[in-house]
């Protein structure tokens, strides 16, 4: 069903949203200026970051793909979801992508060094924990880092914190169970509270300084967070930092669109595409 807003809708929120990967026209298989950016995230979670992205360059097209079928990809192994995230990117490819987000904690640990090189002439980004600015900006501190518990065993991770353990108290934290509440739709309920009192009692009775969101679906309870730990707890995430990571890279390759003036599109795919779970895409990406 090709579902557009109406004009007022557009008008407020500033970009078009449809279902309808036909409504970009007829794309060749090679990348253009005026071809679509492609999103992928294991579900609804990646849409945190496309946010960022529509803010970055707004004048641009994206196609984001939730894979919500098979999520969560962070209790999976890593050839399981290096498999899911490849066969996605096949179908990328063929509908004429531009560049690609890997907007999935898990998927980018998994695969997008592989992506790479797979893909040489397509520009990638993958998205890593905010680590590096919550330990700058909380030198010697305690850094809770919320994360998959797949994107937590891998050494993409261990590296990362190897890097900057002398500067600061890094705490890794494995929390599955999470990300299927913001699937689900129950973002700011009772329910979800509940659960991260349990998951960070600990951190209530030892405080921490610094929590980073280690998965782009945990930005949509970010405030359940808050709410649990107190306003004193300082929350990081980096989906600007990617937005603006792809976009440069996206201007290095010579494939950013001439037009700043117009409106871009978002066109939603989704794996197991219910029309619940297509309105929860679209109420994730307007949300303030």
């Amino acid at each position: 069903m090709d579902y557009m807003q109406s004009e007022e809708e557009k008008s407020k929120n500033g970009i078009h949203i449809s279902e309808d990967i036909d409504s970009f026209g007829d794309l060749g298989k090679e990348p253009q200026k005026d071809h679509p950016i492609a999103v992928f995230d294991s579900g609804v979670g990646g849409i945190s970051v496309l946010r960022e992205m529509v803010k970055e360059m707004p004048w641009e097209d994206f196609l984001f793909y939730g894979d919500s079928k098979n999520a969560p990809y962070g209790t999976k192994t890593k050839e399981e979801v290096r498999v899911l995230t490849f066969s996605r990117v096949e179908e990328f490819r063929k509908e004429g992508v531009k560049a690609l987000s890997v907007a999935c904690n898990t998927a980018t640990s998994a695969a997008v060094r592989a992506l790479r090189q797979t893909y040489p002439d397509l520009p990638i980004v993958g998205i890593e924990p905010a680590v590096k600015p919550a330990v700058t900006e909380n030198p010697g501190g305690r850094v809770l880092v919320m994360a998959t518990p797949m994107t937590i065993r891998e050494e993409k991770f261990h590296k990362l914190v190897n890097r900057f353990q002398d500067q600061a108290e890094i705490i890794p934290l494995p929390c599955a169970g999470l990300m299927e509440f913001v699937e689900k739709g129950k973002a700011g309920t009772k329910e979800v509270r509940e659960f991260l009192r349990q998951l960070l009692w600990e951190y209530i009775e030892h405080p921490v300084d610094a929590v980073v969101l280690g998965c782009t679906h945990y930005p949509f309870v970010r405030s359940d967070i808050q709410k649990v730990l107190g306003d004193q707890v300082k929350i990081y995430d980096g989906a600007k930092g990617t937005a603006r990571e792809l976009h440069r890279r996206i201007r290095a390759a010579g494939l950013e669109r001439d037009d700043k003036n117009r409106i871009g599109r978002v066109v939603f795919q989704n794996s197991a595409p219910t029309k619940s779970k297509m309105a929860l895409c679209e109420k994730l990406l307007c949300q303030k």
